[in-house]
């Protein structure tokens, strides 16, 4: 009998699965949910004028906090290095437009998504020509992605004759297509069709490369916090604050001369 118990409740997971104490219990304890984001994916997160974060996803992120009857802090990191401040325990989840694959949720957990989008390529208006993604994978071609994103993945994958060029900011590398250093760049629809709308001098290919699910990250098996996190999205989505959220950042124009959009070369 000692035998069988022993093996039935080995290691320091709960009834439910989850290991240790929950991301909500201590935020709760500690009335403060800190949160991760890159900026620079517009209308997701943004700097403004007053060096505010600003966005869609920072509202929700917000709304989350507002749940949980706790402040809200914002850690600014690049993308690629948000799951390892998640892993090491500077932030309590990622609110960052990041995109559900599996072998991110080998390392963190995901509630049910929370908005999709796809990855599109951004020429310069320059190119008359060019009707599809493939056309450009050839000698010579030089295209841009943005590190640690899934669009930097899917072009690896995708594009076997072409060079690539990582950058860390969208922004940075539509600026370097523009000044002729590149021949496309590779990134999220929402945030390419905000850029060609502020700057112009480029066209979206009217072309899906691939659909994404955008998921906010915990920490791995933290399955009380998913749980939490799908009830909470469960009423947050397609309610009053969420689609006065999505209308102003994706439908209005309203917030574009508040925004920082001063853009550092790489």
């Amino acid at each position: 009998m000692s035998i069988v118990l022993s093996a039935c409740g080995g290691g320091d997971s709960d009834a439910t699965g989850n290991i240790g104490e929950s991301t909500i219990d201590r935020v709760r304890k500690a009335g403060k949910l800190v949160v991760g984001t890159a900026t620079g994916y517009a209308p997701f997160e943004m700097v403004n004028t007053k060096d505010e974060f600003v966005g869609y996803d920072i509202d929700t992120a917000k709304a989350i906090g507002k749940a949980l009857d706790v402040k809200v802090e914002f850690k600014e990191y690049s993308f690629d290095g948000l799951i390892a401040a998640l892993q090491v325990g500077e932030i309590d989840m990622i609110v960052s437009g990041m995109t559900i694959t599996g072998p991110r949720a080998l390392s963190v957990s995901f509630p049910n998504p929370y908005y999709q989008t796809r990855q599109v390529v951004l020429l310069p208006d320059t190119n008359k020509t060019t009707k599809s993604w493939k056309e450009l994978d050839k000698k010579g071609n030089k295209i841009a992605t943005i590190i640690g994103t899934t669009g930097q993945i899917l072009a690896k994958s995708n594009f076997k004759n072409a060079e690539f060029k990582d950058y860390r900011e969208m922004p940075a590398a539509a600026l370097a297509m523009l000044t002729g250093q590149l021949d496309a760049v590779i990134y999220d629809e929402s945030s390419v069709r905000i850029w060609q709308k502020e700057n112009g001098k480029s066209r979206i290919l009217d072309e899906d490369i691939s659909a994404e699910n955008l998921g906010i990250a915990v920490a791995h098996n933290d399955l009380v916090t998913v749980q939490w996190l799908n009830s909470f999205l469960y009423n947050y989505l397609g309610g009053p604050e969420e689609l006065a959220s999505r209308t102003y950042w994706f439908e209005s124009d309203d917030w574009y001369g508040d925004i920082n959009t001063k853009v550092v070369e790489e």
